[in-house]
């Protein structure tokens, strides 16, 4: 910004980003059991570390929570919420489980386990999140999935 031939610097604005990965197998989506907010259930996914990019973060979350290596094919949707405090970046991923590896059983520091389940066995369970479902729906009758360079590194110009 410049002011009468003087540079204004501007205060940071605190940032945090997330990636979420829904995971489906067949019919079945890949949920785990939270440590926390009142052991719910969720789509993997978790804060980006610093230096870390959004699809490393993707993978590393899928696999620490669930315990089940998947592949990146898609962007479902990428949320910006600005806040009094600064803003929030969220990413939803979709996913396919590399092999056969089956969800993880016991639980750790991470979650208290995952498992795949059907919509309607998420629908019987307490699950994080008022969107979960409805996305997850969406998903399920062929909502729009994007290509994975939708997110892309910034290029120098």
């Amino acid at each position: 910004m410049l002011y009468l031939g003087f540079v204004m610097a501007r205060d940071a604005i605190p940032s945090w980003f997330f990636v979420l990965v829904v995971v489906r197998k067949d019919d079945k989506f890949l949920l785990v059991r939270e440590r926390k907010y009142g052991s719910a259930w969720a789509i993997p996914g978790g804060r980006v570390e610093r230096g870390e990019a959004l699809a490393q973060a993707a993978l590393r979350e899928v696999l620490e929570e669930a315990g089940v290596p998947v592949t990146l094919t898609g962007v479902y949707r990428v949320e910006h919420q600005p806040t009094p405090g600064g803003a929030r970046m969220r990413v939803i991923y979709s996913g396919t489980p590399i092999d056969d590896t089956p969800p993880k059983s016991v639980a750790d520091a991470e979650s208290l386990g995952a498992a795949y389940l059907t919509l309607e066995e998420i629908r019987a369970r307490p699950v994080r999140g008022g969107e979960l479902i409805g996305l997850l729906e969406a998903i399920a009758a062929g909502g729009p999935m994007y290509p994975l360079d939708l997110i892309g590194r910034e290029l120098a110009i």
